[in-house]
């Protein structure tokens, strides 16, 4: 009788209930809500035409060709797009955090005066904006339109990226700040040797999302860049899916008329493949901050 009543609460605790089953499904469900596009985008661009007009294509490529991936190859226009974004995206990120740094540590300084004033005027802006139209004005005034700055000054910093890494930085023991202050650090040294060893988590998921959101922003560079070699990837591929790219395309291939009518659907997919695998191949390396980096700047207001 003894061994039954002891064994009996850990086979309760091993059973499966009804609720983790219906979690479990919900959450299959949304997986494959996510993943199922991204391989339709990969059968389509290693789809022919044909196929893709009487809509055999699902997740499986139907007469299967690297024609479209062939003509990106050979897309000397795309190519450049990419290493600019990457050099955009790694200036932006940097430059965003560093900003972002020297505005959320002053904010969780108690002898700061006027913090709390500071913090709703930083949370102002999440409401207010002046728009589309001053930042225009502003950057034409500055002589800044088809400059890479452009891109990179308007969005430099993001209020809601602040209030995380200032909220992670107030979770930390205040005493660690008095008592390098005792021992005689100055505040640049107390955020230097302090601070930032314990904030890799969080400040590898803010850069994440500057990298991410940089990475894949395309309206500001249609409003202020009209460079073709100034474009970054995803104004690349907004104007091909629009259809202005792939006369282009066609060109570089050497026959227009055949390419542009056999596979620019597949070129479609092909260039969202193309510019989607980059941050593909960097968010693992930081997804384990992701989780940690967001809940510890959240527990504290």
């Amino acid at each position: 009788m003894s061994k039954e009543t002891k064994s009996s609460p850990k086979g309760r605790r091993d059973r499966i209930t009804v609720g983790q089953w219906i979690l479990t499904i919900i959450m299959i469900l949304f997986v494959l809500i996510c993943i199922l596009p991204f391989f339709n985008v990969i059968a389509v661009s290693l789809s022919s035409k044909s196929a893709i007009l009487r809509g055999d294509v699902t997740l499986w490529p139907v007469e299967f060709t690297t024609k479209a991936y062939e003509a990106i190859v050979k897309d000397v226009s795309l190519w450049k797009s990419l290493f600019f974004t990457v050099e955009l995206t790694v200036i932006y990120t940097v430059l965003a955090m560093v900003m972002t740094i020297f505005i959320a540590y002053p904010l969780t300084i108690k002898r700061l005066k006027g913090r709390k004033f500071f913090s709703m005027f930083i949370i102002f802006t999440m409401y207010f904006s002046g728009g589309t139209i001053p930042i225009y004005l502003n950057l034409k005034s500055f002589g800044m339109l088809n400059t890479m700055w452009s891109l990179v000054i308007p969005g430099l910093i993001s209020t809601f990226n602040v209030i995380i890494l200032k909220n992670f930085f107030s979770s930390l023991p205040y005493e660690l700040y008095e008592a390098s202050v005792i021992d005689g650090a100055n505040d640049f040294q107390i955020l230097r040797h302090v601070y930032l060893p314990l904030s890799y988590s969080s400040i590898a998921t803010l850069s994440l999302f500057y990298a991410v959101g940089r990475w894949n922003g395309f309206s500001d560079a249609l409003y202020y860049i009209s460079d073709r070699d100034l474009q970054p990837l995803q104004l690349k591929l907004y104007n091909l899916i629009k259809g202005s790219q792939s006369i282009d395309i066609a060109v570089l291939e050497g026959n227009a008329n055949e390419l542009a009518s056999s596979i620019s659907e597949s070129i479609e997919s092909a260039t969202i493949i193309f510019a989607t695998l980059p941050i593909l191949c960097v968010y693992p390396f930081v997804q384990r901050y992701f989780v940690q980096g967001v809940t510890m700047g959240a527990v504290k207001g």
